[in-house]
């Protein structure tokens, strides 16, 4: 069964920039740009806690790997902590992940 999409209903849709504005106001903003850090935090351990299970090894080994308490490991996987630079590459390294800058 095909449903039509009803093209006028369509053009009456928010974007989803205008959905963000609404809820965390536009960019630039003080509170936009506390959305867009915790985003961006949880983004990151996303991608930590996703190579940590890969390699299935457990919060706590991963901390004892690099020096650092389990619940630190658990809050940055959850985005609820901001991490140093040099933190976020010696759990990247203990996992097997590789960045590189591009330009």
């Amino acid at each position: 069964m095909r449903t039509k999409i009803d093209m006028n209903k369509l053009k009456h849709l928010p974007t989803a920039e205008e959905m963000f504005e609404r809820e965390y106001g536009a960019k630039g903003t003080v509170s936009r740009e506390e959305f867009d850090a915790k985003a961006q935090a949880w983004y990151y351990g996303e991608i930590l806690k996703q190579a940590r299970k890969q390699a299935r090894i457990t919060q706590q080994q991963l901390a004892n790997m690099v020096g650092k308490k389990r619940e630190y490991i658990a809050l940055l996987e959850r985005g609820e902590t901001d991490m140093q630079l040099s933190t976020f590459l010696q759990i990247s390294e203990a996992l097997g992940l590789r960045f590189a800058l591009v330009m």
